[in-house]
């Protein structure tokens, strides 16, 4: 397929998870053979800090406007077999009406964010997409599955709401059997307001038990003025290149999620398929369809007070340690890599277009989807 995505950013990942996402899964497309064309709202942000500025598997063009963006790459928008709009697009409206009335192609909606952007369409509209445009999409694709899609459907009339998860790039994450474990239970992720009750029930508060333990905590924004254990190591970002290196170095990691994704439910963040695929045991909060992408208690540890966490890292033999990190591992390679996903939107599309050859899993040409 000829593909175009107008995406938040590829060619940044300060301060997003959007760009994560998009690399892995057009990597993966474009060594499926499809090319891809992203479209990146060039905004002074991402621009000072670039840390991919020019991917190797897709053309990535940076556009100053809207007006722009329709005067240089409105013929590809047209031209493309699939087009897909992200969530949170500066001028997202303005870009999903661009690419509704031009595109002749699939076009779908990426929705990396489901939870908060129904909200916000719910109660007036989000900034980057309106309710009056979620059925003209042939695909409403998104982060969050579950009884959401069926939400999406039936409440806001969307054609074919299906799940694309986040996942993992295989060939950026793998387990290293001789990294020193640095730290005994780590964490990834920006500071939220949201989250940080619970990163404070399971890290901050299992460290202060523990003066002997080692944490860490990767992540920008948090305030200075937060209450931090003097065992706890702070690094205030961490680049994609470097979150397998920080994964192996650790006994455990912890996943901690949004609230509006455990109010929704199966919303899995890729900070759980990076550390498993890195064979790292994870200890994550609860929420619905946990269990549709790892199995609690064998392939991932459930954790509600500081309590359960001081009794993993106390309790847990190195034997039961390393079982549990390779047995999500496993499940990770058999149903969440990158690959994957392109296969899955392969699917999708060709919902919409029936005759759509696509290639096989070794990278041949397969008989038409039907």
């Amino acid at each position: 397929m000829n593909i175009v995505i107008l995406g938040l950013s590829i060619t940044s990942s300060w301060g997003n998870g959007h760009a994560t996402t998009y690399r892995a899964l057009v990597r993966a497309l474009s060594a499926r053979g499809h090319v891809v064309l992203f479209l990146e709202r060039d905004s002074t942000w991402y621009a000072e800090n670039r840390d991919l500025p020019a991917p190797p598997y897709c053309h990535a063009r940076l556009y100053g406007s809207l007006d722009e963006l329709e005067h240089s790459y409105a013929g590809d928008i047209e031209e493309a077999d699939l087009v897909i709009v992200g969530s949170y697009v500066p001028d997202g409206i303005g870009v999903a009406d661009l690419v509704l009335r031009t595109a002749r192609g699939c076009r779908a909606f990426y929705d990396i964010d489901t939870p908060v952007t129904l909200a916000k369409v719910q109660n007036g509209g989000a900034e980057y997409i309106e309710r009056r445009q979620i059925p003209e999409f042939d695909l409403y694709l998104s982060f969050t599955g579950g009884p959401t899609l069926d939400r999406l459907e039936r409440g806001f009339h969307a054609q074919r709401a299906r799940a694309l998860y986040c996942s993992v790039d295989q060939e950026l994450y793998s387990r290293d059997a001789h990294s020193p474990r640095d730290y005994d239970l780590g964490y990834l992720g920006t500071y939220s307001n949201d989250r940080q009750t619970t990163v404070d029930e399971l890290l901050l508060q299992p460290a202060r038990r523990w003066s002997a333990g080692r944490f860490v905590i990767a992540g920008a924004q948090y305030p200075e003025s937060l209450d931090i254990p003097p065992n706890v190591t702070r690094i205030v970002h961490l680049s994609p290149t470097e979150h397998r290196a920080f994964y192996n170095r650790q006994r455990f990691t912890l996943n901690v999620t949004r609230r509006d994704m455990i109010d929704a439910g199966y919303s899995p963040s890729v900070r759980l398929f990076e550390a498993a695929a890195c064979g790292t045991p994870i200890i994550t909060d609860e929420w619905r369809g946990l269990s549709t992408v790892f199995s609690p208690g064998h392939e991932v540890l459930i954790a509600r007070h500081t309590r359960d966490v001081t009794a993993y890292l106390h309790d847990l033999s190195e034997t039961e340690r390393t079982a549990i990190g390779e047995r999500a591992r496993q499940r990770v390679l058999q149903s969440h890599t990158s690959v994957h996903r392109a296969m899955e939107l392969e699917r999708y599309v060709a919902e919409v277009n029936p005759n759509l050859i696509l290639p096989t899993r070794n990278g041949g040409v397969a008989a038409p989807f039907a």
